[in-house]
């Protein structure tokens, strides 16, 4: 299965090659001291044995080869005297309804010759990038491998974004809802969307404290003048963790209003039921008052006693529903 790509570009050309890890691992030779770029990129991890031979060829640590394969404890970034390495976690929302956000680690090693990407499965993270590489879009061809790390965590930035976008239109279907819906479902929604949000603070999080020492790091590998290309992810990193919260603040805001709204709803029915009941009670008394069936009740033998009574419960009825209504307990 062809799920790898070489990147190979300067100012003048780039040369894309696509194929397995098998064949990279055998053939990725990057040339040293040249202005030639190179970016591996793995759409899977699935054959072990052919990165692990790739990256013993590039004399990368045997640490660093199974960080690739499991998810690293803190976020770091490891230097060493040929390379850097660290990896982070990609988000992007999910379409299925049983899972949250479609997340998976994204590992890079980075070296003055060659980039290279291991992602866990297949994903567009990096359209953009490819984009900019393949048309010659922007200064991408006039930089080196540290640029290209910043155009590719860049991407993954703004993937969390669309996260964020996705989750705020849901929120704002929620909005709606929870004012004219009465079903219990919206709860659950509503919690959905905050775990979401958990998640998603939890994959930010590594992001910006990578980008942070990215920005501070004192390594040949990252030329100094771009280092404020890192700054600039770092404010973005923040800015993601603000509206979180924010969005956080509004879920427990709608829970509120669900609430309210509930209780609204049940204090009309209680209204309604209690004017029922008031117009009710008298007339129940006055039907159990002539239900005793005593003798002496000299109403029981007037000819016109049950239609006197009936139109009297009639009456009283009207009544009380016109005081009702005067009162304005039946808007």
């Amino acid at each position: 299965m062809k799920n790898c790509q070489l990147y190979k570009y300067n100012e003048s050309e780039c040369l894309i090659e696509v194929n397995d890890a098998k064949f990279f691992s055998n053939t990725f030779k990057p040339e040293h001291k040249t202005k030639t770029t190179h970016w591996l990129n793995f759409h899977s991890i699935i054959d072990r044995q052919s990165i692990e031979n790739l990256c013993s060829a590039l004399e990368i640590e045997k640490l660093c080869i199974e960080t690739i394969f499991t998810a690293p404890k803190r976020a770091k970034v490891e230097e060493y005297e040929n390379y850097m390495f660290f990896s982070i976690k990609s988000a992007l929302p999910s379409s299925l309804n049983d899972k949250l956000l479609d997340s998976e680690q994204i590992t890079f090693v980075l070296n003055h010759d060659y980039l290279i990407s291991f992602q866990e499965k297949v994903a567009d993270h990096f359209d953009s990038t490819r984009d900019r590489i393949v048309n010659d879009r922007g200064i991408i061809r006039k930089k080196s491998t540290d640029f290209l790390l910043f155009r590719l965590l860049e991407s993954i930035v703004d993937n969390y974004y669309c996260v964020i976008e996705d989750i705020n239109d849901r929120i704002s279907k929620l909005d709606s809802e929870v004012h004219t819906s009465e079903d219990g479902q919206i709860l659950k929604k509503i919690e959905d969307e905050k775990r979401k949000l958990i998640e998603l603070r939890k994959i930010a999080i590594p992001m910006r404290d990578i980008t942070i020492q990215l920005e501070n790091a004192t390594t040949p590998f990252i030329h100094a003048g771009n280092g404020h290309y890192f700054s600039n992810l770092k404010f973005l990193c923040e800015s993601l963790l603000e509206e979180i919260d924010a969005l956080k603040q509004i879920l427990d805001g709608i829970s509120n209003m669900y609430y309210a709204a509930q209780g609204q709803r049940m204090n009309k029915i209680m209204k309604v039921l209690t004017v029922i009941s008031a117009i009710f009670i008298p007339l129940t008394f006055i039907a159990g008052v002539y239900g005793m069936n005593f003798e002496n009740m000299p109403e029981l033998k007037w000819s016109w006693g049950y239609f006197a009574i009936i139109s009297l419960m009639v009456t009283l009825a009207a009544a009380l529903f016109f005081y009702f209504w005067k009162k304005k307990w039946f808007d």
